[in-house]
């Protein structure tokens, strides 16, 4: 399943040095590994195979070219032959894509019995991305090396992998966030600095006044929300109790009517993402729950209580994540379960958890009852347990002079116990390597109380990203001890202000 209709180049590097029929060759093995990959059920977005480039300015000029074409996501690179690195400087310093050096070879075993010159001239790969992979490092390019046969699984799944983080960086590029109101009055994290993130990560955050949003409501004509009420009754679970009252369902139409004007403000500034807050709902009859949880499971990012840096990354990890099992949300540490034999996490947020992270075989309830804050009607809002499964938890935090990245590994738990009394979406979760270390290494890490939950994406994903965008990045997981998680963040400071 292709998650993007743009592509990422292919461009094979060689020299003139071998003449006509061996650059002919090095044209048609590139053409099928490109023809073989696209077709394998791996890769996410398309490879554009483009001619071997044998001299400096040739190289420049495709480089080039891939930075300047809309449609270009990121540049594949793999040296069939020799090709001399100091033609690939100027190039390598115009480009600007997300990058990957493929360390490959057209054939996969030694012809033993035949191999000969013209051979070993044909098939340097082995010498020849040294070459290339050395002016990487001389130059400090930021790239992905993908080393093995390029017919094997594993390494098709790596480069599908990588792909999904250019997915993610692009997208990124081109965000648009909205803030409906500021940031939750006296909170940190939820803080930060725009004109850093827009110049790091492309990120473009605007800010609206809640009725510029209310405008937008108001003009939703009651024949539309019939008409999403409708889609919800086909969607979820709607118990008759709620059917027949008629106070319910007015206020389940008022969430109906909140998302269609939330959307129609979305689509028509071209915003991936958003953010609400609690302390600022005026106008509003009701805190939008419903209506975020389905925008949410149409890709759309959130964030709770102003928190644009997060619902940037909810839209960034829900692009990377398409056409994966499971889901990506929004998400709160809410409180723990500190039972000796069994500690964990439940995850949850007043309202605004994404159904993608739930039992795909079983429909949310959609439900109606007070909040207890914000001082509001009652809102309408999905309940369901999350699902099992491997999980990570991402935050972006501003750390006053960069930006950083933390990924903890976490083992999803699907509920067993039942939780008649709290009617929010929610899940649960064991931190990796174990509960206070996980915890621990948290909090000195700086990451926030809000996360991107996915149990569509692992850490891999993140660091494939956090590369791209040069970015600070903080693994909590397996194997984290205390001891080496304060060697990484004392070293991540020291290289921050070596910068």
């Amino acid at each position: 399943m292709r998650i993007s209709n743009k592509k990422i180049w292919f461009i094979t590097g060689s020299q003139d040095l071998y003449g006509e029929d061996t650059l002919k060759e090095v044209a048609r093995h590139s053409k099928q590994m490109v023809g073989e990959l696209n077709e394998s059920a791996n890769l996410p977005v398309e490879l554009l195979w483009r001619p071997t480039v044998l001299t400096s300015e040739g190289i420049a000029k495709a480089l080039t070219e891939a930075s300047a074409d809309e449609d270009c996501i990121g540049v594949v690179t793999w040296m069939h032959t020799f090709s001399p690195a100091k033609m690939w400087i100027k190039g390598l310093s115009l480009l600007a894509k997300p990058l990957a050096h493929l360390h490959t070879q057209f054939n996969r075993d030694i012809p033993w019995d035949s191999i000969d010159m013209d051979f070993m001239n044909l098939n340097q790969s082995a010498h020849g991305d040294r070459e290339y992979g050395y002016i990487g490092a001389r130059m400090r390019i930021k790239r992905k090396i993908i080393a093995g046969y390029w017919k094997d699984k594993s390494i098709q799944g790596e480069l599908g992998q990588w792909m999904r983080a250019v997915v993610g960086w692009d997208d990124l590029q081109n965000l648009r966030v909205a803030r409906f109101g500021d940031n939750m009055r006296n909170v940190a994290v939820t803080e930060g600095d725009k004109v850093e993130v827009q110049i790091k990560m492309g990120i473009r955050v605007d800010g609206y006044g809640i009725m510029d949003l209310v405008d937008v409501v108001n003009q939703i004509s009651d024949k539309s929300v019939d008409e999403q009420y409708k889609q919800y009754q086909q969607k979820f679970q709607i118990s008759d109790d709620i059917i027949n009252n008629s106070l319910s369902v007015k206020r389940i139409k008022e969430q109906a009517k909140i998302e269609l004007g939330l959307r129609k403000f979305l689509e028509d500034g071209g915003f991936g993402a958003f953010t609400t807050t609690f302390e600022d709902l005026h106008g509003l009859p009701q805190l939008p729950g419903l209506a975020v949880q389905n925008l949410l499971s149409d890709g759309y990012g959130f964030g709770a209580e102003g928190d644009w840096k997060h619902a940037s990354m909810v839209r960034a990890l829900k692009t990377m994540a398409k056409g994966l099992g499971g889901g990506t949300s929004f998400m709160e540490d809410y409180t723990y379960h500190m039972d000796p034999n069994d500690k964990m996490v439940l995850g949850a947020h007043m309202l605004e958890i994404c159904p993608s992270i739930g039992n795909p075989n079983i429909k949310p309830k959609l439900e109606v009852h007070p909040l207890g804050i914000g001082d509001k009607d009652d809102p309408a809002r999905l309940v369901f347990d999350g699902d099992g499964g491997n999980a990570i938890n991402v935050s972006l935090v501003d750390m006053g002079n960069r930006l950083r990245l933390i990924v903890n590994e976490v083992d999803a738990i699907k509920p067993t116990i039942p939780m008649p009394k709290l009617p929010v979406a929610r899940v649960l979760w064991k931190p990796k390597p174990d509960f206070k270390t996980g915890l621990e290494s948290w909090i000195k890490a700086g990451g926030a109380h809000h996360t991107v939950f996915s149990t569509a994406l692992n850490y891999n994903h993140i660091a494939d990203l956090a590369n791209i965008l040069d970015m600070e990045l903080i693994r909590i997981g397996e194997g984290t001890t205390s001891k080496e998680l304060d060697t990484d963040l004392i070293l991540s400071e020291l290289a921050a202000k070596l910068r």
